[in-house]
């Protein structure tokens, strides 16, 4: 039998080397990071935002939060080597070496943090760097191997975009800024916890002390059920704050419910599958939550 620390052999497959260092930017998290920071910019000022900042903003942020991808790519390679979900990634296979991934990830970072300062505002690009501080150096080197309470502490950095966004256009952090970061922390461990949950052989494999590896799965099923909860009543401030209003309160209050049902059903009857739907149906219901504040936002002032 197979040790349980062995390496995942992932198939070969021939890819150009710009194909490598692309797959080392994480794509699609850092498409999500990017979309959040943009709905911040965009909810920051009344109206459309002036394009040159707004694009060098997005473009900046996109950069800084791949660099910190690649770098976490680079710190997590003998993990990610162990797990199914990861083992393909340039740097678990050695098909970018350890100097090369760092360069890109120093490069990238460089680049992004420059075009900030010169084209933004200087409190963006140290917020972004912070960021990436956080994520990288904070959550990944330090807090994943260390507690299963990683997710919810490293939360913070993830939590980030939509405030660099409102800091790149009005080069301030506003309380409206600060509840996007707060919806963003709290629905970080229910996504994350349930992926864990059909990973959490992988996690094991890995040595990482994930809370179904560390707590079992029913203690952690139950945490996804109370932070949904807690979760929804945070979706809610923007309406009591009157930063937003019907539109968006329209769209949050199904999507919560939905998203306490997945959790309820992940609790009461749990099944692998419904642990992948109901990570799936997490990010469409991040995605589509903010995508309500913006429609509330520009159409709001047009039906009073």
């Amino acid at each position: 039998m197979a040790s349980t620390t062995s390496p995942i052999t992932a198939a070969p497959a021939r890819t150009s080397r710009w194909a490598q260092y692309f797959a080392l930017t994480k794509p699609r998290v850092v498409q999500l990071i990017v979309f959040c920071a943009v709905i911040g910019m965009l909810l920051a000022v009344p109206g459309v935002p002036p394009w040159p900042s707004a694009l060098a903003a997005t473009v900046g942020i996109w950069l800084v939060a791949s660099a910190a991808a690649a770098f976490n790519c680079l710190v997590e390679r003998q993990i990610d080597r162990r797990m199914a979900r990861t083992a393909w990634r340039p740097t678990a296979r050695g098909e970018l070496s350890d100097a090369q991934a760092l360069a890109f990830s120093l490069l990238l970072g460089a680049a992004g943090s420059l075009l900030l300062y010169a084209a933004v505002n200087a409190l963006t690009m140290w917020l972004t760097l912070g960021t990436f501080v956080g994520y990288a150096i904070v959550y990944t080197v330090i807090l994943k191997p260390l507690t299963p309470q990683n997710i919810v502490i490293g939360g913070a950095s993830g939590a980030m975009p939509p405030l660099l966004g409102w800091a790149a256009m009005r080069n301030d952090v506003g309380p409206e800024a600060m509840l996007l970061c707060l919806i963003i922390f709290l629905w970080t461990p229910p996504h994350f916890w349930a992926l864990a949950l059909y990973r959490t052989e992988d996690y094991r494999r890995a040595g990482l002390p994930m809370l179904p590896v560390t707590h079992g799965a029913r203690f952690t099923r139950l945490h996804v059920l109370l932070y949904t909860l807690v979760l929804f009543a945070a979706t809610l401030l923007p309406f009591v704050y009157r930063m937003s209003g019907w539109i968006y309160l329209a769209a949050a209050l199904p999507l919560g419910t939905m998203f306490i049902g997945y959790a309820w059903r992940l609790w009461r009857h749990y099944s692998d599958a419904l642990a992948r739907k109901t990570f799936r149906f997490s990010i469409w219901h991040l995605a589509l939550l903010f995508a309500a504040l913006l429609i509330d936002h520009y159409l709001s002032p047009w039906i009073g």
